[in-house]
């Protein structure tokens, strides 16, 4: 079949168009080929396992450079018998033509008679799908097929389609004439979005009865190459070691085709465009073009040459058909990544540093080294290792993280006397141990000179603290030892001398020259700068050095006790009962010695005088406790002193005579003194005893008195009246507080006038209104209530308020002591003070300027004004 010009691939008729000079044709199908005349014909014998196959050719002048492109169908139908009958069912034609569905493609409801007028058994026909190409340009409605019953030629027929994209949604994609039958596609189709279709046909007569069974019509959405394929990630990061072998997996790329997979329009296809930078070699890396994968292709990564590369990788559809196909664009960043294939060098062969003797924690050399591989990472970090020359462990060598320097640290001290000098051996490495095939470099091993500087040192005694041990009371300038220091600078000349630091009972000298110590004082072992029997005192030795150093050494003298205190009896007073057998007094000694120079005591009552052992008597417990107790039947009480001698078992032994104070008083059945007892005791007799006792009752009978004389007092001021006497009333008083006006003459004015008036005529003549406060009201007075005779005290307190009340509630009661309120003054007026108001009153003065003050001032003005005239 001949296609003179490019037509809508499918549901159209072909026809020769004029024109196809200058045209080329290619197709995507390998096994079809068109030739310039515009026929597609088969390159070899084509086995087609469907009932269709698809393929798109495209075309395109030379001329005017325009391309064009569509899709083409190929069916596959049953060849016929000469008779008209079909072919067996599973036999299909081997010569195949190439054409498109027409659009006035008839699909009848039913099988139709055969030739020899029989007719078959009814049943369905089973239509096959129809196939709809996107993004159809139209117009629209675009015919698709018509459906026809054969029953048409005797009734009337209405058709209907049902189904997604016909009732459902998508709503209205296609519809049907309901007379003829043909059904149509209302817009353009994306497969993308959907991809088939599945409606049933329905054919009903004018009455809405069923005619034919429905029929199921399938539409398949043909896919076009109208999206481009989409790489996931716009920028791909992947990372591969320096030094990988070819074929060392890198990273995968992926592009997603939104078109049919199952077709070249969604078989994406991945190549490399470019790579940045080209070294050592401009295709580092390969792609597999239907994976995505990318791995070196070459040798001689190095990151210390190149440590990134980008990769352009482009995908492209219809199989990677640059012509065709659509592509898209990523970007790859590879990293290097480091390996340890550089041995940190040293910079030097040998490195010098000094220290002064004595000092730790000081750095003497600084070590430095290059390394080329990725800074402040195992492959870069420098571990340092004294080889030889330190077998003490002076120095150690600790690496500067920031410079990876290596810092030769002392760590224990050392001695200019003992080295002066020191060849150290060090190698360095690094974190990470190196990769296969790399071997340290003979700059990895360097050599430190240390010189020892010789510094003045303190000196220093050998034996320190150290101890002696002497009796206590050595006299005076006894030699006790000599405490003496060494020079440890053994290659100076210097002196030592030698002073006390610390002494603190100021016992011991030392001689300045040779450190012989002398007892200054006598040593005491009870003294209290002993401790433990020990006295500890603190010498200083120095040199005479530049600068001089001096070095402190402790004496500790330990003293063997001897007897040199005598006991000392306890306790020093004690109270017994004045008849014997009942109590008795618990004795004791106390010695500053430490045995053997303590007890067992021996407790005596001496000779002299003689009445001590007349009345009292000791009784030995055991070697540290013994008993008095009175020795005659009767003793009288008071207070005694008994001399009692304590010897204890020193050598020689040592003997004290100790007063003990008793007190001898009366006691009870329980053995203890009575109060009376303890008085007597105390020295005092029977008449004082007697004495102070009545001294005692005069002086509580006065306080007796006393408060039966304020009880009475204060019962004959609350019978007192308990109103103010009309006498004492402060109310016709005027009482003076200041000066304000001429003195004397202020106070010269009728006092009558501020007392109640004589006559209410004037008020009765009022008439009804607003009443002044300071005039008194006509009524009833109330009845104040009445005071009794003799009241009671709990009675007060109800007669005052009772009083208080009534005068609350008395509208006829004088304002006397109110405060009366005037008008306000205002600027300019012409009152003036209340002096000299006062001062106005003495002598003849007119008052008549006080109507002018307000009607407050003016009954004021009458009652002044009214005594001048009368």
């Amino acid at each position: 079949m001949h296609v003179p010009c490019l037509l809508p691939p499918i549901l159209v008729k072909f026809s020769d168009c004029p024109g196809n000079n200058g045209i080329q044709f290619e197709t995507n199908n390998l096994d079809f080929k068109v030739r310039t005349d515009g026929t597609i014909y088969a390159t070899h014998q084509v086995q087609i396992p469907l009932k269709q196959t698809v393929f798109m050719v495209t075309a395109w002048d030379h001329q005017t450079l325009e391309r064009w492109e569509t899709m083409v169908r190929l069916l596959v139908g049953e060849k016929t018998q000469h008779n008209g009958h079909k072919q067996q069912k599973g036999k299909k034609n081997a010569s195949t033509d190439l054409a498109s569905q027409p659009s006035d493609t008839l699909i009848p409801w039913r099988q139709p008679q055969n030739s020899n007028g029989l007719r078959r058994q009814k049943r369905d026909w089973v239509i096959p799908p129809i196939n709809v190409p996107e993004n159809s340009r139209g117009p629209f409605p675009q015919q698709l097929v018509r459906i026809r019953s054969d029953k048409d030629s005797e009734i009337h027929i209405r058709y209907s389609i049902t189904g997604v994209g016909a009732d459902q949604p998508p709503m209205e994609v296609f519809s049907i004439d309901p007379v003829s039958g043909r059904m149509y596609v209302t817009r353009p189709m994306d497969r993308e979005e959907r991809a088939s279709y599945h409606l049933r046909a329905h054919a009903v007569d004018m009455n809405g009865n069923k005619v034919e069974n429905p029929i199921d019509l399938y539409i398949y959405v043909i896919d076009m190459n109208d999206n481009r394929p989409e790489f996931i990630n716009q920028v791909y990061n992947g990372s591969v070691d320096e030094g990988s072998k070819p074929g060392t997996y890198v990273m995968t790329v992926t592009a997603n085709d939104a078109d049919d997979s199952t077709t070249a329009n969604g078989m994406v296809r991945y190549r490399i465009v470019t790579q940045t930078p080209q070294s050592p070699s401009q295709n580092m890396f390969t792609i597999n073009s239907e994976t995505g994968d990318i791995v070196t292709v070459a040798a001689g990564l190095d990151r210390e040459k190149v440590q990134q590369y980008t990769v352009i990788v482009q995908a492209t559809d219809m199989e990677g058909n640059l012509n065709y196909g659509l592509s898209n664009t990523a970007t790859a960043i590879i990293t290097v990544t480091d390996v340890n294939d550089n041995p940190p060098e040293f910079t030097a062969s040998t490195y010098s540093g000094e220290v002064p003797e004595n000092r730790v924690e000081v750095v003497v050399a600084n070590l430095t080294v290059m390394d080329r591989d990725q800074p402040h990472s195992p492959n870069w970090n420098a571990v340092y290792r004294i080889i030889s020359g330190d077998p003490s462990g002076h120095f150690t060598i600790r690496t500067d993280p920031v410079t990876n320097e290596g810092m030769v640290t002392v760590v224990k001290a050392v001695d200019y006397e003992m080295n002066r000098a020191f060849m150290l051996t060090v190698m360095v490495s690094n974190q990470a141990p190196l990769a296969s095939g790399i071997q340290m470099s003979f700059q990895s091993t360097a050599g430190v000179t240390i010189s020892v500087t010789d510094i003045n040192e303190a000196p220093y005694f050998p034996t320190n603290h150290k101890l002696i041990r002497l009796e206590e009371g050595v006299p005076t300038g006894t030699a006790l030892t000599t405490f003496s220091a060494v020079d440890p600078d053994r290659f100076m000349q210097q002196a030592v001398r030698y002073s006390k630091l610390s002494d603190p009972a100021d016992w011991l000298n030392i001689n300045a020259t040779n450190g012989q110590i002398t007892t200054a004082a006598v040593l005491d072992r009870e003294s209290v700068y002993i401790k433990n029997n020990v006295y500890e005192a603190t010498f200083l030795a120095a040199d005479n050095g530049i600068p001089p150093a001096s070095g402190t050494g402790t004496l500790q003298i330990y003293l063997i006790d001897i007897n040199d205190n005598a006991p000392e009896l306890l306790p020093k007073e004690a109270q017994i009962c004045e008849k014997p057998n009942l109590n008795v007094i618990n004795i004791t000694a106390a010695d500053a010695d430490i045995d053997p120079n303590v007890g067992p005591f021996v407790f005596e009552l001496p000779s002299v005088p003689s009445a001590v052992r007349k009345n009292w008597t000791i009784t030995r417990l055991n070697g540290d406790y013994a008993q008095l107790s009175l020795r005659i039947m009767y003793l009288e009480a008071g207070m005694y002193d008994v001399p009692i001698v304590v010897t204890d078992s020193g050598n020689p032994p040592l003997y004290n005579t100790s007063i003990i104070k008793v007190k001898v008083c009366p006691c009870d059945e329980n053995g203890d003194c009575t109060t009376i007892g303890a008085v007597a005791a105390a020295g005092l007799g029977t008449g004082a005893i007697i004495a102070i006792l009545i001294c005692i009752i005069i002086l509580l009978t006065m306080v007796l008195l006393f408060v039966v004389w304020m009880k009475r007092r204060e019962k004959e001021r609350h019978t007192k009246q308990l109103l103010i006497d009309p006498e004492d009333d402060v109310r016709d008083n005027i009482l003076k507080y200041d000066e304000e006006g001429g003195g004397e003459e202020d106070q010269d004015y009728d006092l009558s006038q501020l007392q109640q008036p004589e006559t209410v005529d004037h008020v009765l003549n009022k008439a009804p209104g607003v009443r002044r406060v300071d005039e008194r009201p006509i009524g009833a007075e109330p009845q104040y209530p009445i005071r009794p005779v003799i009241p009671h005290p709990g009675d007060i307190g109800d007669f005052i308020n009772e009083g208080l009340r009534a005068a609350d509630n008395d509208p006829t009661a004088p304002p006397y002591d109110s405060l009366l309120v005037f008008d306000y003054e205002g600027s300019g007026s012409t009152a003036g003070s209340v002096s000299s108001l006062n001062s106005s009153s003495s002598g003849d003065q007119d008052y008549d300027y006080l109507n002018d003050w307000g009607p407050r001032f003016k009954k004021l003005a009458d009652m002044y004004g009214g005594g001048e005239e009368d």
